[in-house]
């Protein structure tokens, strides 16, 4: 076996059990693929039958030698960080909820074009269209927009109205039995 040699503490079998019981796809692979660089198979082979690289299995090698069995797990990624803080998004959210004065803001409904222009002039952040709308999301807003009511409507008059119109379905209904 060329390359990095393997702790033996742990043997095959156990390894391919483990990996049958692993719920982490990535980290059963790298169990079966350790398991056969030890039963002697090439560590290009036993990398190949397991979906990986060679250097992927040698950096699994590496995490196992140093962690055991519970190495081989994926870790966490922390990702690119927000670019507003906790109260800068709750303070946005709260004016979304709060939604635009026609006559101030010019609108009648949010925009994506025009909450990415309240963030860049409120906070000094520019977001684009796709990545507001992952923080909306994150948010737990949703880019729908709500009916649109006419603002002399009569909430009885619709009432009355769906009534109506409930009963004329109704009344068809029975004509076609």
């Amino acid at each position: 076996m060329a390359g990095l040699p393997i702790r033996q503490d742990y043997p095959p079998s156990d390894l391919r059990q483990r990996a049958a019981r692993e719920k982490d796809t990535r980290a059963s692979l790298r169990l079966l693929a350790i398991a056969n660089a030890l039963e002697g198979m090439t560590r290009t082979e036993a990398a190949r039958l397991a979906g990986m690289e060679r250097q992927a299995l040698h950096d699994a090698i590496k995490r196992f030698n140093a962690e055991g069995p519970d190495g081989l797990q994926d870790r966490h990624r922390s990702g690119r960080p927000e670019q507003l803080n906790p109260g800068q998004q709750a303070a946005l959210k709260a004016y979304i909820l709060h939604g635009p004065e026609p006559e101030r803001d010019g609108v009648s409904a949010w925009r994506l074009v025009d909450l990415c222009e309240h963030v860049e002039q409120t906070y000094g952040v520019r977001y684009g269209q796709w990545g507001l709308s992952c923080l909306l999301k994150r948010l737990n807003l949703s880019r729908q927009k709500t009916r649109p009511s006419h603002p002399k409507g009569s909430s009885a008059a619709q009432a009355a109205f769906k009534k109506g119109a409930a009963r004329k379905i109704g009344h068809h209904r029975g004509r076609a039995s």
